[in-house]
């Protein structure tokens, strides 16, 4: 290479570096928390090399160590969520869902996985022609790599539940540029497929990350001056997004006894407990000939509150039957949710139906939070083990007897492929009990 080329190369190269490079005492700042987030991880979690080795987590530790100088804010941020997300559980994580000291920001459109199709289920009212479109890519890269590359941040026991934090991650400006999905932050290229055929768009930063609060699943609520793709079905909401507000209620739909329980936990009017003993009363008087236990937007709560329900339910003995009782279930189904759906499985005769859940049954929960003391970014370590399965049961996750995938159509028609399913399984046995 000539010299005098390859001289203004590297000038380059270190001007671009110079005007890169985080202060000199921000750098120090964020490698102290770094170092704090390794030392306490390893107090907090009940057993931090489990997934990891100790070997391979220092090494993270340290390469991350060494470049934060020449990274930006956001970039080292994405770089500890990977860290701490390679510990391999779910409820060891860095969530900027979780955390308004992280201060991402989100694009005006809302993506959600129906399978392994991305789509745009909502927007704001300034892209509503977007509203429904299939993703085809993000920057430069398929859906495919780009999910590959948000699932490096996110602490999962299955890929269920990499999906449900994955929509949101795609989403974050600051995430696509830190992973090199997209060149900028302030630019964001989709080729997205429409009504109208294949078109290439670019959006930009909307607003802040919506903070999450609470153990009920918000992926599919209402936003004002949103528009969301099932507004435009002329059907009312489904039963199961009809009271995501509500912690725990139930209905009668024909002769079947529809049970929501979307966070497990009480309300300031009312216990789990009671509220189990309430059903167990309503079943007897009412003898429904089935009931559906939807846990489809349960991310968790108090697992030691679960115990009342299920006695209520192996009480109701003309329920307790195969065929009888059901429990629907889906990627939201996470932490004391799989619990509870855990116990049914053990001590009820119910059928799942719906989708796999977001956990399994041997896993490790219950958080608590590490608040690095420059940043003040909150980082979330496992502190126990549960076991609700044999100690050599290898499934991550309880998949349905009856698999009832919420698929984009059904979504946007507002109809409920669980409900239907469940339908079809009490026709069939009524045929088969008649013997025609």
């Amino acid at each position: 290479m000539n010299i005098r080329i390859f001289g203004a190369a590297l000038a380059a190269v270190l001007v671009a570096a110079t005007l890169f490079a985080m202060p000199p005492a921000e750098a120090r700042a964020w490698r102290d928390d770094l170092r704090f987030m390794a030392s306490e991880m390893e107090r907090t979690h009940k057993n931090l090399y489990h997934a990891v080795s100790r070997e391979e987590f220092e090494t993270m530790v340290a390469a991350l160590d060494a470049k934060i100088p020449s990274m930006e804010r956001h970039e080292v941020i994405v770089e500890m969520a990977k860290i701490v997300a390679a510990v391999g559980d779910g409820h060891t994580n860095i969530y900027p869902t979780r955390d308004r000291k992280i201060a991402f920001r989100t694009l005006p459109v809302a993506f959600t996985f129906f399978g392994d199709d991305l789509y745009i289920r909502a927007a704001h009212e300034s892209q509503r022609s977007l509203v429904g479109a299939r993703v085809l890519r993000i920057g430069d890269r398929g859906i495919t790599d780009a999910y590959s590359a948000v699932k490096m941040m996110i602490g999962r026991e299955n890929e269920q539940g990499a999906r449900y934090w994955g929509q949101y991650l795609l989403g974050m400006p600051e995430v696509l540029h830190a992973l090199r999905l997209t060149r900028t932050i302030d630019d964001v290229p989709l080729t997205v497929v429409t009504s109208g055929g294949q078109e290439n768009v670019i959006l930009h930063p909307f607003a802040a990350v919506q903070i999450m609060t609470g153990d009920t699943a918000t992926l599919f609520n209402r936003r004002d001056r949103w528009i969301d793709v099932r507004d435009r079905s002329g059907r009312p909401d489904p039963l199961w997004l009809s009271h995501v507000g509500d912690v725990f209620h139930f209905e009668h739909v024909g002769n079947l006894l529809y049970v929501q329980v979307n966070t497990v936990g009480d309300t300031t009017d009312e216990t789990l407990a009671h509220f189990a003993q309430r059903l167990h009363d309503e079943i007897a008087s009412t003898k429904p000939e089935k009931v559906a236990i939807d846990l489809r937007l349960n991310r968790g709560g108090n697992g030691t509150l679960i115990t009342p329900f299920i006695r209520a339910i192996i009480q109701s003995e003309s329920i307790d039957r195969k065929n009888r009782l059901f429990a629907i279930i889906g990627p939201a189904t996470f932490s004391a949710a799989q619990m509870f759906a855990d116990a049914l499985e053990k001590y009820t005769n119910v059928t799942f139906v719906g989708e796999p859940t977001g956990s399994k049954g041997n896993a490790y929960g219950d958080s608590r939070q590490i608040i690095l003391p420059n940043s003040g970014m909150t980082v979330r370590a496992a502190a126990y083990y549960w076991q609700d399965w044999h100690p050599l049961d290898q499934r991550d996750a309880i998949v349905p007897q009856v698999l009832a995938p919420l698929t984009f159509d059904a979504y946007r028609s507002n109809i409920d492929p669980a409900l239907a399913a469940i339908e079809r399984v009490l026709s069939q046995s009524l045929v088969a009990e008649s013997g025609t």
